[in-house]
């Protein structure tokens, strides 16, 4: 059966987001010495001209090769040197020596970005096959998450700097006091979870299906770092009660005693954060942020036992259920990367309901990053996007100060491993009822 070809409006709308999703990586860049977006400051970052490349290469490789008549590639060269992992298309450069490419310098990067973005505009005044529309829309949510890994991955490297530089001045905020934590009950039932059709999802988001849920409850807000500094102060990260085996392993071994980017001044009990405005002091109502799995199960246990209640990390399922009560507004309240803060924010009021679901930080949930009943990976090269990764993964959900606010809804799934922290990942308390 043919699909028939999109109308010229959405073709249009579609253009316009290219044109913006990729202006915005430029902007994301701007702030940055060529210096900065050259080092690699870790394997599993990757240097801000890799970012700007790589998501170049993808428009070239997906679209331009599949549609350009008597396609010809910008360089020969970058079909190898930019690809990330896809195996379908060829081999890559090893991911650990991406900031060892010092040639070509950002100013062919910037060329390359600026030749594919024309030979797409020319594809869109020919008009695009429904094919091709589903392509380019693809290429844009992965441009959009690599604008959050460009945030993620400039913040660890400006962090290895002693001098604390700044990327972005800060925002002012209004004084915030933290209200206390309240609990949002659910009953038990069958709910669905998945995508649901409308718009745009990834293909690990499907197929909806339904799961059952015994009666819990969440947290109405995430967990601040004032109350991070109580678990610090009460021995949390020298007591093995609170560790999975593993997690102790990789405390003691990497000699870890809080958050990422924490630093303790030299005024007793006093802690610094460094962040993208750089080093602040800690604020005690604004959510902890730069923490892994094993450290947010951690917390989990140790909030158990000294209120004496079934607290644990949420589920997806459940975290998702929730999320869907309340529509629009996970996109409209929450602070993500359009807000201009790039940092969490204390919540400025002590409104009934769930709070934060949407942006400030990605929150880890329970739940092992596996395929839902009846996956099936998209065709072709681009089925490799998240399939081949779900083993030795924790989901992850709601976004965060980092993340564009239009690439965020309820069956979003992030991931990560149980030791990563550099991302912006917090977390959310959920109890049995």
């Amino acid at each position: 059966m043919n699909t028939p070809a999109p109308p010229p409006t959405q073709l249009s709308a579609l253009q316009r987001r290219f044109h913006a999703v990729r202006d915005q990586t430029l902007a994301l860049a701007t702030p940055l010495s060529e210096a900065d977006c050259q080092v690699q400051s870790m394997p599993d970052a990757s240097p801000t001209k890799w970012h700007l490349a790589h998501t170049t290469w993808f428009f070239e490789t997906f679209v331009l090769e599949r549609a350009e008549p008597g396609f010809q590639p910008f360089d020969p060269a970058y079909r190898v040197l930019y690809n990330s992992y896809y195996q379908g298309v060829g081999d890559q450069h090893p991911r650990p020596q991406r900031g060892l490419i010092t040639r070509p310098g950002m100013a062919e990067v910037r060329a390359y970005r600026a030749q594919v973005d024309a030979r797409i505009a020319r594809l869109f005044a020919q008009g695009l096959a429904p094919e091709l529309v589903t392509l380019v829309e693809l290429g844009l949510q992965h441009e959009q998450q690599h604008q959050e890994l460009l945030l993620t991955d400039i913040k660890h490297l400006l962090a290895c700097n002693p001098t604390d530089p700044v990327y972005h001045p800060p925002r002012p905020q209004a004084p915030a006091a933290l209200h206390p934590l309240r609990w949002c009950a659910f009953e038990e039932g069958v709910g669905e979870i998945g995508h649901s059709g409308e718009g745009f999802a990834f293909d690990n988001e499907s197929p909806r299906h339904p799961v059952l849920l015994r009666p819990f409850a969440l947290a109405d807000r995430l967990v601040a770092q004032g109350e991070w500094r109580a678990f610090m102060d009460d021995g949390g990260y020298s007591d093995p009660r609170w560790w999975m085996a593993a997690g102790w392993d990789w405390l003691r071994a990497q000699r870890i005693a809080a958050p990422l980017y924490w630093q303790q001044s030299e005024e007793a009990g006093s802690w610094t954060a460094f962040t993208l405005h750089g080093r602040v002091p800690i604020d005690p109502h604004a959510p902890v942020v730069h923490i892994s799995w094993f450290e947010a199960d951690a917390y989990a246990r140790w909030c158990a036992a000294q209120q004496g209640e079934p607290i644990r990390l949420p589920t997806e399922a459940e975290w998702e259920h929730a999320a869907q009560t309340l529509g629009p507004e996970l996109q409209a309240r929450g602070n993500f990367m359009d807000s201009g803060a790039l940092h969490p924010l204390p919540l400025a009021h002590g409104q009934p309901g769930l709070q934060q679901m949407g942006g400030d930080v990605w929150e880890w949930t329970a739940s092992a990053y596996l395929p839902y009943p009846g996956y099936r990976p998209w065709a072709g090269a681009v089925g490799e996007y998240n399939g081949k990764f779900m083993i030795n993964q924790m989901v992850l959900r709601g976004g965060s100060c980092a993340t564009p606010r239009d690439h965020i809804r309820a069956s979003y799934r992030n991931f990560f491993p149980t030791e990563a922290r550099w991302q912006f990942s917090g977390l959310r308390l959920a109890q049995d009822l």
